[in-house]
């Protein structure tokens, strides 16, 4: 069986979130902060051996405090994150076991994953080195231009918005971060992308949308009732408690 290791980013600044209470990661979310609805769906993966949370500098002492039972039941390794997202998942890597095989990103912010969906892509990224998870764009596009006027309609064709999980061998991972310089990537495979590998794309769910504003959490909450609950072996004693608020 080939060996997993999950990166779950949750150092960004949640500009777009606006709330002043908490970041979008550690917000709660049907009674469980969102990052530890994403970490549950891979921490019992007989195929995961290594789970990773990022975690950004200024925000570590109260990650600690508030969440360092969560992370030694369910064995989940803490990083401190970097200036942008590729600097984090760089951190994240250096911490990745020697015995790891592929490695999965996976943003925490996306809470709402289905365990066949994560199948899918592993399945795809073991087979062709570099899979990710995205839908076909469905509305239509319209480039905007200064004074919120729009300048042209996109050709919505062969266009998909990506999704994580995205998962890579990890040779194509590290030479693709080897190689990145100052290139500031908006995701992973877009590093894997320039160094010339091709990525296969896994039919997501519009389901497994990343929140990024507070009105994204009521869709969330629904989206969760929808979805099977990950098992849990051992189970969580702070799950459903008020221990991380």
């Amino acid at each position: 069986m080939a060996r997993f290791a999950v990166i779950l980013p949750a150092a960004g600044r949640s500009s777009r979130f606006s709330d002043k209470h908490y970041k979008k990661p550690f917000v709660p979310l049907a009674n469980k902060p969102v990052w530890l609805h994403s970490a549950e769906r891979f921490v019992n993966r007989a195929d995961v051996k290594q789970t990773i949370i990022v975690i950004s500098p200024e925000d570590m002492e109260h990650f600690r405090l508030k969440f360092s039972a969560n992370t030694t039941i369910l064995g989940i390794d803490v990083v401190e994150g970097g200036a942008e997202r590729a600097d984090s998942v760089a951190k994240a890597l250096a911490r990745v076991k020697p015995d790891i095989d592929y490695i999965c990103i996976h943003d925490a912010a996306r809470p709402c994953l289905a365990d066949e969906w994560i199948t899918a892509v592993f399945e795809a990224g073991e087979k062709t080195g570099a899979a990710i998870l995205a839908i076909p764009i469905a509305g239509t596009l319209k480039r905007v231009g200064t004074g919120q006027k729009v300048e042209e309609t996109v050709s919505r064709t062969g266009l998909w918005e990506a999704q994580t999980p995205q998962v890579f061998s990890r040779q194509i991972l590290l030479e693709a971060h080897a190689k990145r310089g100052d290139f500031n990537a908006t995701d992973d495979a877009q590093l894997v992308e320039r160094i010339g590998q091709a990525v296969t794309v896994v039919p997501g769910s519009p389901i497994n949308f990343k929140i990024t504003t507070r009105e994204d959490l009521r869709l969330a909450e629904q989206a969760l009732k929808a979805l099977p609950k990950p098992k849990l072996s051992g189970g969580n004693p702070f799950a459903d408690d008020d221990m991380w608020r």
